[in-house]
């Protein structure tokens, strides 16, 4: 299997489950896990690098200051990603966060198609129609405006966008991306700390840790997922995407026993349809091309 697509579907497999992660800290207000989680990633990140001695990267932003604003723009729509998607679990949203990672694909494919000038096969456009069938019958049966969703799909999507073209890998931009959030989150736990609000230090012990790992849990699926995007048009990338909100999905309605009504589910099995006739697509055109590869191997021989 294309090596992208391992990546890319390892993240999103990890995504899913961090709501499980993130319910475990709901006694924390959202900004101090958010402050917590981006300063434990650097530090995570820092630490990566200092074993493999990677610092070549650094003269490319020394010799090109646009690239660190490009990383600038990139670290506060993730942040604000964070941010929403973390609030949103712990106040009980957990399926609109789900809907909103159902409306990233097509953001993904959207950009893919108008701005790299992407080409998807005849199966892939099926796929593409009835998933925006499945996620116009959700906004529409929503009952209220998704702003948590649409926040979700419009900031990651265009984060994707800009981290598959921007010029750094995936370990070194996503290093700089929580270098630029450090101190302003640095200064927000301080601040929780010293004003009889402790957090870190005086909480549960298993609360403690959670927290200095959340660092981890964030870095590893960021960078399997910035690793893939570099490797696999955006396209495919954002489909792909579909595997995270449906794992969300069945965590927000059968471990949290968040409300379903059948109207939402009708939307969620059309979305499935169109995940499934995308993953067979690509399925096949792999194998497509394997014998094709073959075959010419064959007649060369």
């Amino acid at each position: 299997m294309n090596r992208g697509i391992v990546l890319a579907v390892s993240a999103y497999l990890l995504w899913g489950l961090l709501p499980i992660y993130w319910k475990a800290l709901q006694s924390v207000p959202a900004i101090a896990i958010l402050s917590h989680r981006t300063a434990w990633s650097f530090i995570f990140l820092v630490l990566l690098l200092l074993i493999r001695r990677n610092y070549a990267w650094l003269k490319i932003l020394r010799r090109k200051p646009a690239v660190a604003a490009i990383y600038l723009g990139t670290a506060v729509m993730l942040s604000m990603n964070w941010l929403t998607y973390i609030w949103a679990v712990n106040s009980g949203y957990i399926l609109e966060t789900s809907l909103g990672y159902f409306i990233n694909p097509l953001v993904s494919v959207a950009l893919g198609v108008i701005i790299l000038k992407e080409r998807l096969r005849h199966w892939q456009w099926i796929a593409v129609i009835t998933a925006g069938i499945g996620v116009s019958y959700l906004t529409i049966g929503y009952g209220s405006f998704p702003w948590i969703a649409l926040t979700l799909a419009s900031t990651f999507g265009l984060y994707g966008l800009i981290r598959k073209i921007a010029p750094l890998e995936s370990m070194e931009g996503l290093s700089l991306e929580t270098a630029f959030l450090f101190i302003p989150t640095l200064a927000c736990i301080i601040y929780f700390e010293i004003n009889g609000h402790s957090i870190l230090l005086a909480g549960p012990p298993q609360r403690s840790l959670l927290l200095i790992l959340s660092g981890v849990a964030t870095a590893i699926p960021l960078l399997l997922f910035n690793a893939g995007a570099r490797l696999i048009t955006l396209s495919s990338l954002g489909f792909l995407l579909y595997i995270s909100p449906t794992i969300q999905f069945l965590i927000g309605f059968l471990v949290y026993h968040e409300a379903l009504p059948g109207r939402r589910l009708i939307g969620f099995v059309i979305i499935w349809m169109a995940l499934l006739i995308y993953s067979i697509d690509l399925v096949l055109n792999r194998r497509g091309r394997t014998g094709a590869l073959r075959k010419k191997a064959l007649q060369v021989d």
